[in-house]
Order: structure tokens, then C-alpha cells, then sequence
């Protein structure tokens, strides 16, 4: 039997960070070598990520990837070879700063970052928020009000006390009538535009390649994933990944760190 034949999925969609991506940024070598059998064997693979494209080009253009993908919480889709974005779906500004003022009311001050609209788009980042080691470029935001300056994809929110887990679930009771308040890893809360998930932006790509969600598998690490787990045929959770992801998995694979996606692919493609 043929590897193409062997293969049941048309298409594989993985998020990046803590799924796709170790913790040291990179994609191992292994995987990439699983990723390329898998599309000789007629997959596409479609990155879908909670970061807007300007943080998430480097990584595809390191993999040599030309597809499409889906960025910003399903709020882009990008063509990465023709370096475009397809479909952009932005942050109503007036319903972001009254849901803003309606959490801060609940919770007390939180420390702010925002992402802008666009290929080039800016990350703005106030002093008080820790923002993450790394390559990834960011504008300081000394003045709130510039945060509504520009068209933005999500706003990224922070609590001096809370965790990750408890700042979402009051976001969501205080404000998950005017947006939605989604967890997309460690410290990364966000307010993106009401009923925006990944499974909205992978549908839009997947219907572009003439796929459906049976043809799908996905991998995935975090809550955010959870929509574009209901919407694909199977949804395999990092070892690393949250309680709520692994509740709703088809099945667990190794972590991130330990190549979790190529053992999965390599077990499909060998039939």
C-alpha cells in the first residue's frame, strides 16, 4: 500500500506555540520531515494560531511554507506565499473599551496589549505587561488612548493577582456578552471580537482549498483550541496541553517538546 493511500486526512491543522513550535521557538527536525510526508502523501497543512500575522511570518517563512494560514484567533487568513491577507476581521473598538471598562470595574486595573490590524500591523505593549522573551517586536503604549487608535485584531489583558484561568472566567461572566475572552497560553488572555474562534478562520481556508471538517485533523494545546477541535474530524491534544483541550480530545500524543505531532503523522502514514 501506497504512503498516499495510507494516509487519512486531506488536511492537518496545528497550532503553533506549545503544539507545533517547542519551547525554545523552533520546529524540530523531525517534524518538519513528518509535515513533508504527510503532504506528498496529498495533505495540506494549514497553520491556525491565535498570533497576528506580523508575529507569525518568521516561523512560516523559516518552514518554507507557501500555504495558507490562519492567524489572529481565526481573525486572518494569510497567503504565505504571495505574502497577502485574504480576509481580515477587526476588533469593534467602541464594544472593546466599554467591555475594557466593564472588567476593570469587576477586577481592577489590567495591564494591556494590543494587537493591530495588518500585514505590518504593530503589537503595542504598556509597561505593566509581561510580555514574553523572544523575537517578536512590540511598540511600548504609554498613552491608553492610543490603543484605540487604529483599526486593532484582539486585545491582549493581564491581572496582577489573578491567574490565566480565573481572569477568563470572569471576563467571561462580566463581558462575554460584547466580545469573547479566550485564554491562548500561559499569560495570554484576549478580548477578540464576539463569536470569532479558530474554527471560524480554518473553515474560510479549508472551504478555499475545497476541504470539509471531515477531512480534518487538528492539533492544538490550549482552550482557544477547543472550537476548531469541534469543527475538525479529529482532534489530537499535546501532552503539555490545558485540562479543558484534553477533556474534549480524541486522543492525547506526546508534548510539544517531544515531537507529539511527528509521532501522530508517523503512525498515520504507516498505515
Amino acid at each position: 500500500m501506497s504512503t498516499a493511500t495510507a494516509f487519512p486526512y486531506r488536511l492537518i491543522a496545528t497550532d503553533l506555540d506549545g503544539t507545533l513550535l517547542r519551547e525554545d521557538g523552533t520546529v524540530s527536525a523531525r517534524t518538519r520531515a513528518a509535515l513533508a510526508a504527510a503532504t506528498e502523501a496529498g495533505a495540506a497543512h494549514i497553520v491556525v494560531t491565535g498570533r497576528g500575522v506580523p508575529w507569525t511570518r518568521y516561523i512560516l517563512d523559516d518552514l518554507g511554507y507557501r500555504g495558507l494560514a490562519v492567524c489572529g484567533q481565526g481573525a486572518q487568513v494569510y497567503h504565505a506565499g504571495e505574502h497577502r491577507l485574504l480576509t481580515s476581521l477587526t476588533l469593534d473598538r467602541k464594544i472593546a473599551a466599554i467591555a475594557l471598562a466593564k472588567l476593570e470595574a469587576e477586577v481592577g486595573p489590567l495591564a494591556l496589549a494590543a494587537s493591530r490590524d495588518g500585514l505590518d500591523g504593530d503589537v503595542l505593549v504598556s509597561p505593566d505587561y509581561a510580555a514574553h522573551d523572544g523575537p517578536l517586536p512590540y511598540v511600548p503604549l504609554t498613552d491608553v488612548d492610543e490603543l484605540w487608535a487604529q483599526p486593532l485584531n484582539k486585545l491582549y489583558i493581564q491581572h496582577p493577582t489573578l491567574d490565566d484561568d480565573a481572569l477568563t472566567q470572569i471576563g467571561k461572566e462580566t463581558i462575554g456578552g460584547f466580545v469573547d475572552v479566550v485564554m491562548a497560553g500561559p499569560g495570554v488572555v484576549e478580548i477578540i471580537p464576539l463569536g470569532l474562534t479558530k474554527a471560524t478562520g480554518l473553515s474560510l481556508a479549508a472551504r478555499r482549498l475545497g476541504m470539509r471538517p471531515t477531512d480534518t485533523i487538528a492539533f492544538g494545546d490550549m482552550p482557544n483550541d477547543i472550537p476548531m477541535f469541534g469543527w475538525s474530524a479529529h482532534g489530537v491534544a499535546m501532552a503539555n496541553a490545558h485540562t479543558e483541550l484534553k477533556a474534549v480530545a480524541d486522543e492525547l500524543t506526546l508534548s510539544n517538546d517531544e515531537d507529539g505531532i511527528a509521532t501522530k503523522l508517523e503512525a498515520l502514514l504507516a498505515g
